[in-house]
Order: structure tokens, then sequence, then C-alpha cells
């Protein structure tokens, strides 16, 4: 009889931890309290338009790679990918935008434009990033956050220094013209953290970034969901979707399985790819390893307010990824970290992903995704959520010189109360807790409860943090410590 494992949640990081248990040798069933799989990552299909309603951006190819090699796979046997070019353009008014390319040679070229003698600057700041790079998605990132010895190799410790400075003060150091500081500390947004917050090391999302390059897979994210999903059942993993985990079964401080909706089912191992707070509400309090308090004190990524937007017309003068920097960074990040409120006036991303592939909205016709960044636990209501949507629509027609308010067909939104009633996400978080120097690798939740034997914790709350590539990751760190931990029963 083979040893099971019951895994709360359908993200990333549960069908990666999924994958990897189930080829072990572990008998695996996930349990999606949703009606379809994929966490956040989940998508909308209306009216003839299809949207990611979570991640829209495939950076850091080789960990998708790294992954399916494991399996002795590769992306290109699920899905078909399209590097972007450009891979997203940044306006700072009306129809003035920079426009960053798909290779490193043209971005230098459009840096040195902007301002005459930053090419030279920019070559040396990715080179840095390019070996942190090596450092952390090579070797770092692929440890499980028990020890800080973790973080001490030859070469790390050659780089000590960039733990204690920060991208903010990196970058200012080197580049003076504002349009190009603001586009060098976009990429650490990812990690959910202000740029004066996130130690210099993390540079390496820029090497991502300018380095690697940014990918669309053709109809959209959810076809690398669709991927490991095909994945998991090739390898015997039982998916039960519609099925919300109520609590954790514990027997002498041992896991011995999950209840949902009224049936208990029992298993050797329980792994939660679920919000972590949330997870640890299933069980008694005197079991909890995190206090409220604990959680309170944390660093979290933004929420967000998400529109979906079908247009009944093609637009200009955008392309597949836009940011609108048009506004002060420092105010709206106040906004989200310092004083918590609605920013007066937000920052805003938009995805065309129309523009690049014909398969998400019908002939003629664009689909819009805008995602403005929120402090969470604020105050979320269908007015605000309208207001919010007229102002960064006013803005877009401005910048952009066009008009589309006139020409939506429909619009829907998703935000904080949504985060929480789909996702249990600790006060609507959308990417987990924040990679801050405090907050990193065996500073942050651990994958293995320490009051609990065999129950195990994995996604963007614990190691190695955010984002889609971390959480892949995640999923294979915490399968590797089950199977140090749990001896496999033939």
């Amino acid at each position: 009889m083979k040893t099971t494992v019951n895994i709360i949640g359908s993200g990333f990081s549960s069908l990666a931890s999924a994958c990897y248990l189930a080829k072990a040798g572990y008998e695996v069933t996930i349990f999606e309290k949703n009606k379809t799989i994929g966490g956040r990552a989940r998508q909308l299909q209306t009216q003839g338009f299809t949207f990611d309603i979570g991640p829209t951006w495939y950076w850091m190819p080789d960990v998708f790679e790294r992954f399916f090699s494991d399996f002795n796979k590769k992306p290109s046997d699920y899905y078909t990918l399209e590097k972007l070019n450009p891979a997203y353009s940044v306006y700072f008014g009306k129809d003035d935008f920079i426009t960053i390319e798909d290779t490193l040679e043209k971005i230098i070229i459009a840096f040195e434009k902007e301002e005459p003698g930053s090419s030279k600057k920019l070559k040396t700041f990715i080179e840095q990033a390019k070996h942190n790079y090596d450092i952390a998605i090579k070797d770092l990132v692929y440890n499980p956050g028990v020890s800080p010895l973790e973080l001490i190799t030859p070469a790390t410790i050659k780089k000590i220094n960039q733990f204690f400075s920060t991208i903010k003060k990196d970058v200012r150091k080197s580049f003076k013209n504002d349009r190009l500081v603001k586009i060098l500390e976009f990429p650490v947004l990812f990690l959910g953290a202000k740029p004066s917050d996130t130690p210099s090391f993390y540079s390496f999302m820029n090497y991502a970034d300018f380095g690697l390059g940014t990918f669309h897979p053709k109809k959209g994210m959810y076809q690398v969901i669709l991927a490991i999903e095909k994945l998991a059942k090739s390898l015997g993993v039982i998916i039960k979707t519609e099925n919300s985990v109520d609590r954790i079964i514990v027997n002498n401080k041992k896991a011995i399985g999950i209840e949902s909706k009224g049936t208990k089912y029992y298993s050797d191992v329980v792994v939660s790819g679920a919000d972590y707070h949330h997870t640890e509400t299933l069980l008694d309090k005197s079991l909890r390893q995190y206090t409220e308090s604990y959680w309170q004190k944390k660093t979290f990524a933004p929420s967000s307010l998400l529109f979906y937007v079908g247009f009944d017309k093609k637009l200009k003068n955008v392309n597949h990824h836009t940011l609108f920097f048009d506004v002060d960074f420092d105010v709206h990040a106040k906004a989200i970290y310092d004083h918590p409120k609605w920013p007066e006036n937000p920052l805003f991303y938009a995805s065309f992903p129309s523009i690049t592939d014909e398969h998400v909205a019908p002939e003629g016709k664009e689909a819009g995704i805008f995602l403005i960044p929120l402090a969470p636990g604020l105050e979320d209501t269908p007015e605000l959520r309208a207001t919010y949507f007229n102002k960064i629509i006013k803005r877009f027609e401005e910048l952009t010189s066009q008009n589309v308010k006139d020409h939506v067909i429909f619009k829907e939104s998703f935000c904080i109360n949504d985060f929480i009633k789909d996702y249990n996400s600790y006060k609507g978080n959308a990417y987990g807790m924040a990679n801050t120097l405090l907050q990193t690798a065996f500073l942050r939740p651990k994958l293995k409860s320490k009051k609990v034997d065999n129950l195990f914790f994995t996604g963007q709350l614990t190691v190695p943090g955010p984002g889609v590539p971390p959480s892949l990751i995640s999923g294979k760190l915490v399968a590797d410590l089950v199977t140090k931990h749990h001896k496999l029963l033939v």
C-alpha cells in the first residue's frame, strides 16, 4: 500500500509538489475549493474573450524548463511560447513612452538615447545582475529555508554587502535619469516590496527582465496550469475540484488527513498550497506555529484591483504589456506600505494579450486587463471599484490619445474581497509575503510545521517567495522535504 498525500489547493506550487511526489511513488490527491484548478492563475472566459485572472508575465523561462526536465519533458511538449517584442512599454506622459525591446543590445541603445553615457553603466549593472541570477536561481532558491547557513556560500560571502544595501540605492547610484530609474526599479515590484526595502542582491530580477526577456504562452498563462495538470494526471495524481478543506485532522500532534464537505480523507502526509495563515486556522490554536500578531507585523505584497475588459475595436499606442508611470511612484508606494489607503493617483499596468494572441479575443476586438496595486486589507466596495476604473480609463485615454470608454463591451472586476473569498488570502493580498531582508529565505514561514508532524506548506508565503517561478520551486522544495522526512511505504 502506497504512502498517501493530501494536498490543499491547486495553484502552481500545489501542482508542482503533486508531480514531484507522484513521481517519487506517493499516492497524491489534490483538493481544490473552486470549480477550476489553478489558484490565482485561473482563467475567465466570456463572450468570446479569454483572460488570465492572475499572472500575465512569463519570466525566467529556464525555471519552467528545469521543472519540466525533471520529468523528461519540455514546455514545448505542452504549450507554445512566443518571445514578446517589444517586451513592454512604459508611459511617463501623453504620447511619451519608452519601449523595452526583446534583446539587451536594443535596450542598451534605448537607454543611451534617453541618457547619454548610461549604456556603459547598464552593461555593468546587468553583468552584476546576471551573476546574482546565476547564484540565486541555480543555487540559493532551491534551498528549503531551514537554516541561515543555506545563504553562506563562497559566492554569497563575496556579495554580503548586497544583502544590506537596497535596489533603490544601487540603481540611483548609477543612473540619474528618473525615467530609467523607474524602469530599473520596476522588476522588483514582482517581489512584493518597495525598491527601498528590497536587498540589492535581488537585482537578478533585472537580468530576468533585460537578459532573458518576456514571453507569452499561446492562449495565455493558464496553458501552463493545464500543462502541469496533464503531467500530474499522467503520474497518477487525483484532483478533486469544488472540495474546500474545512479541517486538518490531527491525532497525537500528527496530521492524518483532511475533512472536506463533511467527509474525512485520511492520509500519511498533508501538504497545503493554500494561504499559509488560512491553513493554520484549520488547526486548533495550540497547534498553530504563528500568532495573529506575527502575521500583522509582516510586510505583505500588495493586493490588486483588476479589471477584465472587452473592447469592440483594436486599440492603438499600446503593447501587449504596458505600464503607466505618469504619476509619482513614491506617493503610491506610501499608500500601499506606509499608510495603507486607496491611492489618489495610482500607477497602473495594462495587458492586451489579443495584440499578440488571436485566440483570446474575437477578430477586430481587444482583450484588456488593467491592474492597480493596493494595500491589502482595505475597504473594497463596488463604488470604489467604479471610481477607480473611471480614473484609470480617463488617464489611459489621455496618455494614449484615443477614446476607449465608449468601446467597452463589458468589464468584470476582481479585488480584495475576491482574493479573500476565492483564495482565503490573508487581508486579500495578491502576491503573498514580500521579499524584504527580514523576510528572506530562512526568515520566511517554514515549509514544515514545527508543531504538527507530517504537515507541510508550500507557496508564496513560504520559500522562496512570491511569483510563478518561485512557486514552482516551492513545490519541488516541499516535495523534497516530504520524501526526506517521511519514509516511503511500498
